[in-house]
C-alpha cells in the first residue's frame, strides 16, 4: 500500500486546500475530480463563448488565503488581483425603495438613518457592535477549533470569556435578536437575508449568524476575471508543489484495509491505493451510501429535514437597463415570511421570490453599463428536494416569469434571449452534487446546536478525513479552504502520532498568527 500517499477526493476549494496544506509539507497528494475543471461549486458557465462565474461570488475573510498560501511559501497578491470593495451590496423593494450598505460603518449608518431615521441608524451601530463581538468571541475556539463542543468553548475561553460566550445568544433565533435593533421591516428583512449566506432560514438560524454581517465588513473582495479564479489559482498552485490533480476521475468507493481507509475505487474500476483519504465532496454522500459501505460507516446519514437551501439559478448575458445595478444587488421580496413558508413547509419554488443578482462586469460602486451584454447571475432560494422530484417546466417558467417580474418592479429590465441564459435546477445540482438533494450549504444552520453537529476533519473511519461545507466550520468559500487546513491539520497530527491507534477526535485548532 502507498503508506505516504494521500488521496483527496474533490477538487472544490476545501480538497484544494487540504491538498496545497499537505503537498506544501511534503506530502504525496493526488486529488481526483470528476469534473473537467477545479472548483466544486466554485464552477463556471459558458454562453456565446464567454465564461461566467456559476457559484459562490463573495469574496470575505482574505485572512484565510493569506494564511494558506503564507505556509506554501507565497502571498495571496502575488496570485490574484483583488480590490476592495466600498460599498457591499445595494438593496431594492418594490416600493421604489433602495440602500446602500457601505465597507463603513459609519456610511452606512449615515445611509440607514437617511433611509429610516435616527433610532435605525442607532440600531445599525448596536448591531454592528454585536455582530463583532460574536465574531470575536467566536474566530479563536470555534471558526480555528478543530471538532469544537459546547465544553471545548468554555474550555477554551475560560472564566474570562464566559461572560463574551453569554452575550453571543446561542439560543435566540436569529429574527428576533434582530427585531431588536431595527423595527423597520425592510430592514428586518435585509440583515435576517445573511442567514440565507449559510443556507438557513432567519426564523431557525441562531442569532450567533449575526457574524456574518462583521464578517463583510472585514472587507469584501472582487476577484478580478470572477470567482472561480481563486479555485484555479489553488490548483495550480497545489500542482507546483508536487500535487497531481486528475479531471474526470470519478471516484465510486472509499476502500478500507485494517479498520482504516486505505485509497479508493474509480467508476472507471481503477483502485488507487492511500495511507489516508481526505473527503471534499458533501458528507450527505457518504452517510447515503454512495460511496461505498466503508463511506457510509465513516458519517451517519443527513435527513432531508436537517439539508439547507438549494436555489433556482440563472445565468445570463444581457442587457441591463433602469437600474443601476453594482456588483452585488439584492430585490427583496413584498412577504419574506411566505417566501420562507414556500420554501421550507410548502417544498415548491417561492410566488414571491427574493432575487440576488451578481453583475459580474461592474464595479462595487456606481459606474456606466456595460456596453452590450453583460454577465449576470440571479439567484433565487429553492427547496433542497432535487433528489425526490425535478420541478416541472410549469413550476419553473412560473418562478422564472416571477423573478424576472420582481427586478421589473423594483425598475431593473433585462433583455436577453432564450439562448442567452442557463439555468441550474435543485434537480440539476443534486446531479451535480449527489447525495445533497440540491442543498448547497450542507446541513442547515438552524437551531443552537446545528453549528456543533456538523462533522469535523476527522470521520469515524480512521484514515478517512473530510473537508468543505458540509463539514466545521460550515458553508461559504473561506470556512471550506479553513475546513482543508484544519483537515491537513488532522492528517499531519495523526501521522506524528502512534500508527496503530487512532487519536481522539479532541478539541484543537490552528493557531493564532
Amino acid at each position: 500500500m502507498k503508506a505516504d500517499r494521500v488521496v483527496v477526493v474533490g477538487a472544490g476549494v476545501g480538497g484544494l486546500s487540504a491538498a496545497l496544506s499537505l503537498a506544501a509539507q511534503g506530502l504525496e497528494v493526488l486529488v481526483l475530480e470528476r469534473a473537467p475543471a477545479p472548483g466544486g461549486k466554485m464552477r463556471e458557465v459558458e454562453i456565446d463563448g464567454v465564461s461566467m462565474d456559476a457559484g459562490p461570488t463573495v469574496f470575505t475573510m482574505r485572512w484565510v488565503f493569506d494564511e494558506l498560501l503564507a505556509q506554501a511559501g507565497t502571498r495571496l497578491e502575488d496570485h490574484l488581483s483583488l480590490q476592495r470593495a466600498e460599498v457591499l451590496a445595494r438593496h431594492a423593494w418594490d416600493d421604489g425603495a433602495r440602500l446602500d450598505l457601505f465597507a463603513d460603518v459609519e456610511r452606512s449608518a449615515d445611509a440607514i438613518g437617511r433611509f429610516a431615521g435616527a433610532e435605525a441608524a442607532r440600531g445599525y451601530r448596536a448591531f454592528c457592535a454585536r455582530s463583532r463581538q460574536i465574531y470575536d468571541t467566536l474566530e479563536a475556539p470555534f471558526l480555528r477549533g478543530a471538532r469544537p463542543t459546547p465544553l471545548s468553548l468554555l474550555t477554551r475561553t475560560g472564566l474570562r470569556g464566559m461572560p463574551a460566550l453569554a452575550r453571543i445568544s446561542p439560543f435566540g433565533s436569529m429574527w428576533k435578536e434582530i427585531g431588536g435593533y431595527f423595527r423597520d421591516p425592510r430592514l428586518q428583512q435585509l440583515f435576517g437575508r445573511y442567514a440565507t449566506y449559510c443556507g438557513a432560514s432567519p426564523w431557525l438560524a441562531p442569532a450567533t449568524l449575526m457574524l456574518v454581517a462583521h464578517v463583510e465588513q472585514q472587507g469584501v473582495w472582487l476577484v478580478e476575471g470572477g470567482m472561480h479564479r481563486v479555485a484555479q489559482m489553488l490548483a495550480r498552485l497545489a500542482t507546483e508543489r508536487g500535487a497531481q490533480v486528475r479531471y474526470g476521475a470519478e471516484v465510486a468507493e472509499i476502500m478500507a484495509r485494517g479498520g482504516r481507509a486505505g485509497g479508493v475505487r474509480l467508476a472507471s474500476g481503477e483502485q488507487v491505493e492511500a495511507g489516508a483519504v481526505v473527503f471534499n465532496g458533501d458528507v450527505a454522500a457518504l452517510g447515503g451510501g454512495l460511496l461505498g459501505p466503508q463511506g457510509a460507516r465513516a458519517q451517519p446519514a443527513i435527513a432531508r429535514s436537517e439539508r439547507s437551501l438549494s436555489a433556482l439559478t440563472f445565468n445570463l448575458r444581457a442587457e441591463a437597463k433602469g437600474f443601476a445595478l453594482l456588483r452585488h444587488s439584492v430585490f427583496f421580496s413584498s412577504d419574506y415570511a411566505a417566501e420562507f413558508d414556500d420554501i421550507l413547509r410548502r417544498d415548491r419554488l417561492p410566488a414571491e421570490p427574493t432575487v440576488y443578482v451578481c453583475a459580474q462586469d461592474r464595479p462595487a460602486h456606481d459606474a456606466p453599463a456595460p456596453a452590450g451584454p453583460e454577465r449576470l447571475l440571479c439567484i433565487v432560494n429553492a427547496p433542497p428536494s432535487g433528489d425526490v422530484r425535478n420541478f416541472t417546466p410549469e413550476e419553473i417558467d412560473t418562478c422564472q416569469q416571477r423573478t424576472f417580474e420582481r427586478l421589473s418592479r423594483c425598475g431593473l429590465r433585462l433583455d436577453f434571449g432564450a439562448a442567452q441564459m442557463r439555468l441550474t435546477t435543485p434537480h440539476r445540482f443534486e446531479q451535480l452534487f449527489p447525495g445533497t438533494g440540491g442543498a448547497l450549504y450542507g446541513q442547515a444552520s438552524h437551531g443552537w446546536a446545528a453549528s456543533f453537529s456538523r462533522p469535523g476533519s476527522r470521520s469515524r473511519l480512521p484514515g478517512l478525513y473530510l473537508a468543505g461545507g458540509s463539514t466545521h466550520p460550515g458553508p461559504g468559500v473561506p470556512m471550506a479552504a479553513l475546513s482543508g487546513r484544519l483537515a491537513a491539520a488532522s492528517l499531519m497530527e495523526d501521522r506524528a502520532s502512534t500508527p496503530r491507534s487512532r487519536p481522539a477526535a479532541t478539541p484543537g485548532g490552528m493557531s493564532m498568527r
